[in-house]
C-alpha cells in the first residue's frame, strides 16, 4: 500500500467516525433537551405531557441544543423585530470542542493544543480558536425569530479566551436596512475573566422558515 493510498484510508476513517459521533451527539442532545422542554410544559387535565401532547419548541434551532448552554432574546416574532432588540447565547467552551474544531478545521495550532508548548507563550496556557469563539455569535444569531442567513461580519479580537471558560456572544440589532436585511452590533464576552473579547458588526439577511 502506498503511503498516498493509507493517508485517504485514514481520512476516510476520520471523516466516518467524525459523522458518527456528530449524529450520536444531534440525537442525544436532541432527546435531552425535548425531554426538558416536555418538564417545563404545564400538565394537561392535571396529566404529565405525553409525546401526543408534546408542543414543538418557539426555535427550531433549540431542537438541537445542548441542556449546558443558556439563551435570551426579547423577540419571539420575526415579524416584530426591531432595532433595539437582542439575543444572548452562551456556553462552556471546552477541551473537547478545541479539540474536536482542531480535527474538522484543520488549525492543529499547538498554542491550542500543547499545554507545554502553550505555558512557554505569551498567554501561559492554552487557548481557544479565535474562530471558534467567534462561532458564538452565528450561535445567537441563529436564535433569532425567523431563518437567519449570515451576509457580512467583522471582528476585532482584543483578548483571548482559555480553554474550558464560559463565554456569551450577544448581537444586538441597531439599524434596519430594509428587505429584511439588518445590521447588529455583535460583542463576545469570556464570563470568567469577565471581559470583552471579541468586538464587531453583522448583516445578516432574516428569512421566512420553510413550511413544515
Amino acid at each position: 500500500m502506498t503511503s498516498q493510498n493509507a493517508g485517504e484510508e485514514n481520512l476516510a476513517a476520520m471523516t466516518n467516525a467524525w459523522s458518527a459521533m456528530t449524529r450520536g451527539f444531534l440525537r442525544s442532545a436532541t432527546a435531552a433537551n425535548r425531554a426538558a422542554v416536555s418538564a417545563m410544559l404545564p400538565s394537561v387535565d392535571g396529566e404529565t405531557d405525553s409525546e401526543t401532547n408534546r408542543v414543538a419548541p418557539s426555535i427550531p434551532s433549540i431542537d438541537y441544543s445542548d441542556l449546558d448552554w443558556q439563551f435570551d432574546r426579547t423577540v419571539d416574532d420575526p415579524d416584530h423585530i426591531s432595532v433595539g432588540d437582542t439575543v444572548t447565547f452562551e456556553k462552556a467552551l471546552t477541551d473537547e470542542d478545541v479539540r474536536v474544531f482542531a480535527a474538522v478545521s484543520g488549525d492543529t495550532n499547538r498554542l491550542h493544543l500543547d499545554e507545554a508548548f502553550a505555558s512557554d507563550t505569551r498567554f501561559g496556557e492554552r487557548i481557544v480558536h479565535g474562530t471558534l469563539v467567534s462561532g458564538l455569535i452565528s450561535s445567537a444569531l441563529a436564535r433569532l425569530p425567523g431563518l437567519t442567513i449570515y451576509l457580512s461580519q467583522d471582528l476585532e479580537f482584543s483578548g483571548p479566551v482559555g480553554v474550558g471558560d464560559r463565554v456569551s456572544a450577544r448581537v444586538e440589532i441597531v439599524e434596519d436596512l430594509g428587505n429584511d436585511q439588518y445590521r447588529l452590533e455583535t460583542v463576545v464576552r469570556d464570563e470568567d475573566d469577565d471581559a470583552t473579547v471579541i468586538d464587531g458588526e453583522a448583516v445578516v439577511l432574516i428569512d421566512d422558515l420553510p413550511a413544515e
